[in-house]
């Protein structure tokens, strides 16, 4: 579930519903002009291109930068870091910038400062977990996926997996603010919430064709658990629940049970796992995410967390002012 945004690490060194959606804001000052503009369904396509011309070109400067700032031969999986968190400035900077043209609390575009790392992202993470050791079993169950021994010991164990764990919540709140974020909260305005998630998924399932080592039953399998993602957003109203999610499976196949994430293979992983058996038992190359498990999972998954979180009339992220309401619900 990792898209080609991290690059390759197995390169790397080692380190020490029907309708419309309704998605109501209710400002608490009048719009300016510029945010009139902005905000009827004419300045949807309007919107949606400022925030990728200012993504592109914080993009294109941060890139700039690192390049002479970082010091010639230091590590890639440093680099990698470094390089997760210019693309973590370069999706949240124009979000920011659209929320003041916008007039809106940032909040609204899915990460509301009040609900940050709160109950609904840990949630997440033990969803995640789970959920990825119930695609393991079953694979291990059929005879296709191995545990192996330990790859690391002592105290690398514990530095490794911190080490994964941060980077992943990183990456979780890239991938997600930038597919699920202000792109998602704009389009639905003028194309419905399922219209739109449909695209940005098939688009979150595209980018990881970019990762080497993925195929298309990867892909397809990414653009499906993006569509998990996005029914999480709508019933909570928040990408918190999609964060924890995100981050503790990338964590889950790239350092517990070390497996192909999407085609890549970390160093410092736990396990010394294998597979064997036909590719779409297995997934091959691309690993879990192209099992044909995966999407019996990911079914099972979105009938639970149907019934777990049933639509709401209105869903309230926990936003600053108590005048501001969003709903993606239908």
């Amino acid at each position: 579930m990792s898209s080609g945004i991290k690059g390759e690490f197995h390169q790397m060194d080692e380190p020490g519903s029907s309708g419309f959606p309704q998605s109501v804001v209710a400002p608490i000052e009048p719009l300016p002009a510029q945010a009139c503009l902005l905000s009827g369904p004419s300045g949807v396509g309007w919107g949606f291109l400022l925030y990728l011309v200012i993504f592109a070109a914080v993009l294109f400067v941060s890139s700039l930068l690192l390049r002479f700032l970082l010091p010639h031969g230091m590590a890639s999986i440093w680099k990698s870091v470094v390089g997760e968190l210019g693309f973590m400035v370069s999706a949240f900077v124009p979000g920011f910038v659209m929320a003041r043209i916008e007039n809106r609390p940032f909040g609204v575009y899915g990460l509301p400062r009040q609900s940050a790392f709160g109950r609904l992202f840990w949630i997440g993470m033990l969803w995640g977990i789970v959920a990825l050791s119930a695609l393991m079993i079953s694979m291990r169950v059929a005879g296709v996926f191995h545990f192996g021994g330990l790859a690391l010991g002592g105290l690398r164990i514990f530095k490794f997996g911190v080490f994964w764990a941060v980077f992943f919540v990183v990456v979780a709140l890239v991938e997600e603010f930038l597919l699920r974020g202000y792109t998602q909260f704009t389009l639905t305005r003028g194309l419905g919430f399922w219209p739109t998630a449909l695209i940005l998924s098939c688009t979150f399932g595209a980018i990881h064709l970019g990762n080497q080592g993925e195929d298309k039953v990867g892909a397809l399998g990414a653009a499906i658990i993006g569509l998990f993602f996005c029914l999480t957003l709508q019933r909570t109203g928040s990408l918190w629940f999609a964060v924890g999610l995100h981050a503790s499976w990338d964590w889950g196949e790239t350092f517990f049970y070390s497996v192909p994430n999407s085609g890549l293979v970390a160093p410092g992983h736990l396990l010394n796992s294998w597979f064997e058996g036909p590719q779409w038992l297995t997934g091959g190359s691309v690993g879990p995410e192209a099992s044909i498990f995966v999407f019996i999972v990911m079914a099972l998954m979105a009938v639970i967390f149907h019934f777990a979180y049933p639509p709401m009339k209105h869903v309230e992220p926990g936003l600053a002012p108590a005048a501001t309401r969003v709903s993606y619900q239908e």
